[in-house]
């Protein structure tokens, strides 16, 4: 790719919804022991040697290691996984780049298969998957794997841009219904969303938090190691293949999700045929019309039906 930036319509509300991971009156981020450090006291960079570069986030310490550690300091934070092969090729590269930047700003890596919630929280499609947050808010983004000088570039872009965020105004209705999603209400927030197609039938980020529900209510309760060995034991079982596809989905792998049921879906016929394809065009829903994924997914699909 010619530029890693992606426009700021990834951060409308509902896209990228933090509020779950954000607590009343926040304290002091405390200090966790990075993955590395920064450069020895007059090495270059000049920072001491106790400087926070590289740390490992999850869930639990999402809050104070990006949210808070953003407000001072911009935070880069990497989805990846073991399996990821591309990610074996571009994590190193950034955790150098932030050692050599020596605490201007901190990397913090995401394992998406220990923190599922989080990539679905940031909508992580595919992996690697990079985030900027600056000030609280994410303010730009890219995905797959980029050059290192373009890389360098995308970096001291994140620099300069200090407290400048891309967020555009809430609507309170979609916070409601947001709020009531991440805390499990899946209820409240099928009423909330509904009520907002009501009154608005083509709000896509209203459009996105429903089919979120829906996914959210089909994998209560799975076991994703269980299921996924179970699709792969009967690949032409569709219930097993349509969890498994939610169950990467939920782990930023749609993908694999979007692949797995275009396959499917050339395997079967009739009515099993449509219950794939509807089921597919739900999960489409989630990461919204605009997403490079689901448009080369469609053409896929397009292609398998016709």
């Amino acid at each position: 790719m010619s530029d890693p930036r992606i426009t700021s319509s990834i951060f409308t509300r509902g896209a990228v919804d933090l509020s779950a991971l954000r607590t009343p009156a926040p304290a002091p981020a405390p200090a966790s022991a990075p993955v590395q450090s920064g450069p020895p006291a007059g090495a270059p960079g000049g920072a001491p040697a106790s400087a926070v570069t590289v740390v490992d986030v999850t869930e639990a310490t999402f809050q104070a290691e990006v949210l808070e550690r953003s407000l001072s300091t911009p935070v880069v934070v990497d989805f990846w996984a073991e399996w990821c092969e591309p990610c074996k090729q571009l994590s190193p590269v950034l955790e150098r780049l932030a050692v050599e930047g020596g605490g201007a700003w901190v990397l913090a890596k995401v394992d998406v298969d220990a923190n599922p919630r989080l990539a679905q929280m940031f909508r992580v499609q595919g992996i690697p998957m990079v985030y900027a947050v600056v000030g609280g808010q994410p303010v730009d983004a890219f995905s797959g794997v980029v050059p290192e000088a373009q890389l360098r570039q995308w970096i001291q872009a994140i620099l300069k841009a200090g407290g400048v965020t891309m967020a555009e105004p809430t609507d309170p209705r979609l916070d409601e219904a947001d709020d009531a999603l991440m805390s499990g209400d899946l209820d409240a927030a099928e009423r909330a969303y509904r009520k907002i197609l009501a009154e608005t039938p083509s709000d896509v980020a209203a459009e996105a938090g429903l089919a979120q529900v829906g996914l959210a209510r089909r994998v209560a309760g799975a076991d994703p190691q269980a299921a996924l060995a179970a699709a792969a034991a009967a690949p032409d079982d569709v219930d097993a293949q349509l969890l498994a596809a939610d169950i990467e989905v939920l782990s930023g792998m749609a993908e694999q999700a979007y692949q797995r049921l275009v396959g499917l879906v050339r395997r079967t016929a009739a009515d099993e045929r449509e219950k794939v394809r509807q089921h597919l065009v739900g999960l489409f829903t989630i990461a919204g019309p605009d997403d490079p994924a689901v448009a080369s997914a469609r053409r896929a699909l397009a292609s398998a039906l016709f």
